[in-house]
């Protein structure tokens, strides 16, 4: 690669870092005042769990040699000693890196469906395998030669179109995290309305933190195709997010009465997710109608949780599960050329389908039983009493905030 390049790769790594950070941030102001820590902690444990793991065994698994291998061989190059010294090995550390981080992140935004209740200890057990069977054998599925790469050959079909994570990202968290609200069950005194944010400017500071970084995310891989095709990821990336914002409020003020900033910044999220599998195959136009569309659905996809009776604490089901179907299935409709109105046929709908589906259901699964076989042994929940009364102190011995008395 020229340098020019190499600097934009080194540049969308650590922006993709700094979107964990951004997790913690807009889940942080999401929570009660007494939890914040604990919040916090989860997505920056899974950046050092899920950083180590990907260095010694996850990049080897993220890729196959065969299209219905269901991962690569974990001890293949373990702790990546040979790839450090092979001939590219400049370029593919970067790539190695750039990686991790969306394995970081993917792993981080689980954990919001899991506020006030769980044990740190627990979800690093959780996080650390659910990586190993469900997050490193999916990148290879979508992105390293898998089967879901290949599902328009196999089918005589259009290929599956996921940018940058639509169902490797969004729709996996998103899935995981459902089953893991299940398992754990709803907060003491759930209800509607009872999840106030404490904290409304740490949270949209969350808020534009991913959105800052999510340039990096979308448009990150780019430097593998000599940046042909930035300039139409950062204007979707912008965009879309833009729309989704309006979409949301929109609808916030007509059922609520009232927009809000939490709104505005859950509904920038809710427009990132959506176009993060689309963000290089719309035309500008259709991106801005993802957006707000995007926005518009996932302002009233929050409200299933009470519906339904599963206590997903921040949303993480209605915005990324939602958004990350909104996204993937809309290529179907609207890619460039490929697209059901943009003219191709249904077949981009339907592999567009088959992998959005299969993502979910076997990270639902997998989620499930692994969270249920840690809370029978372990246990995964938090008591009763320290729910009510704050898990920072009883789980890491901290406070998010001292206030003395005068």
């Amino acid at each position: 690669m020229d340098t020019g390049s190499i600097a934009w790769a080194i540049t969308a790594t650590a922006l993709v870092l700094f979107m964990t950070p951004g997790v913690a941030f807009f889940y942080g102001g999401l929570v009660k005042a007494k939890s914040v820590v604990s919040m916090m902690m989860m997505s920056f444990g899974a950046l050092g769990l899920v950083s180590v793991l990907w260095v010694l065994y996850g990049f080897n698994m993220s890729a196959v040699g065969g299209v219905w291998d269901f991962a690569g061989n974990p001890f293949a190059d373990f702790g990546l000693g040979s790839l450090a010294t092979g001939e590219s090995a400049n370029t593919d550390l970067i790539g190695v890196a750039f990686g991790a981080t969306f394995a970081i992140i993917t792993v981080a935004l689980i954990s919001g469906a899991i506020a006030d209740r769980a044990k740190f200890g627990s979800w690093l057990v959780f996080a650390g395998i659910w990586a190993t069977l469900v997050y490193f054998p999916v990148a290879a599925w979508v992105w390293g030669g898998g089967w879901i790469l290949n599902l328009g050959d196999t089918l005589g079909l259009p290929g599956v179109i996921d940018y940058a994570g639509g169902t490797a990202v969004h729709i996996n968290a998103g899935a995981a995290a459902l089953a893991l609200a299940l398992v754990l069950g709803k907060r003491v005194g759930f209800q509607k309305g009872m999840d106030k944010p404490h904290n409304v400017p740490l949270t949209l500071l969350g808020a534009a933190v991913l959105w800052f970084g999510w340039f990096g995310f979308n448009a990150g891989a780019e430097w593998l195709n000599g940046l042909a095709n930035t300039g139409l990821i950062v204007l979707n990336t912008l965009g879309a997010t833009a729309a989704a914002i309006l979409g949301w409020l929109v609808v916030e003020k007509f059922k609520d009465g009232k927009p809000t900033s939490v709104g505005a910044g859950s509904g920038a999220v809710a427009g990132l997710v959506a176009i993060t599998p689309a963000c290089a195959n719309l035309e500008p136009g259709w991106a801005l109608l993802l957006g707000a569309v995007a926005g518009a659905v996932c302002a009233l996809a929050i409200e299933l949780k009470f519906k339904l009776g599963f206590d997903d604490s921040l949303d993480v089901v209605g915005i990324h599960l939602v958004g990350g179907l909104i996204g993937t299935l809309y290529l179907g409709f609207f890619a460039i050329e490929t697209g059901l109105f943009t003219g191709g046929d249904l077949g981009q709908l339907a592999v567009q389908t088959i992998a959005a589906v299969a993502v979910l259901l076997y990270s639902f699964i997998v989620a499930f039983v692994l969270g249920f076989g840690i809370e029978k042994t372990i246990g995964f929940r938090v008591k009763n009493e320290d729910e009510i009364a704050g898990i920072d102190t009883v789980v890491h011995g901290e406070e998010g905030y001292k206030l003395e008395t005068v």
